[in-house]
């Protein structure tokens, strides 16, 4: 199944879809790096009233893939906890996502994305690289964890 045939919306935190989606992300992660190296944690509150937002891709009515951008000032978000199930990846539904997310922050008046990835996480590095991220010095919470890449994309400065 192609990409094109997923819709991607947003959707509580708390909802079922949405928290085994995230188990998923957290049970990769934890497979790849100690759990006191991770960064997992998203507050409902970043992604809520128009402070963020957390987008779910389906396929078929099926819950296969999250994401979430927070803004961090009123010109910089931050793009969190990417995830695409095993099973759908491949079909370019993170590019999907990852868009989605952009347009969000765009449409917010957002004119630069930021995000971090731990360096054992190719393929997501791949994917943020082939978008137009670069990396910068890690910053925030990230500023001292030795496995982490942090990344910056500017956006188009929203119409006058």
């Amino acid at each position: 199944m192609s990409a094109t045939a997923a819709t991607i919306s947003p959707e509580p935190l708390g909802a079922p879809d949405s928290q085994r989606l995230l188990l998923a992300l957290d049970d990769y992660l934890n497979g790849l790096y100690r759990p006191e190296e991770n960064f997992l944690d998203l507050p409902a509150e970043d992604v809520s009233d128009g402070r963020g937002a957390f987008l779910v891709a389906r396929q078929n009515g099926e819950a296969v893939g999250c994401g979430a951008v927070r803004c961090l000032s009123p010109t910089t978000a931050e793009i969190k906890r990417m995830f695409v199930d095993g099973a759908a990846r491949g079909r370019g539904l993170g590019s999907s996502i990852l868009a989605e997310l952009e347009g969000w922050a765009a449409a917010a008046g957002m004119t630069r994305l930021v995000l971090e990835a731990g360096d054992r996480q190719t393929e997501a590095i791949r994917l943020y690289e082939r978008a137009g991220f670069r990396p910068i010095p890690c910053f925030g919470e990230y500023a001292d964890a030795h496995l982490s890449r942090c990344f910056e994309k500017q956006l188009s400065a929203p119409p006058a």
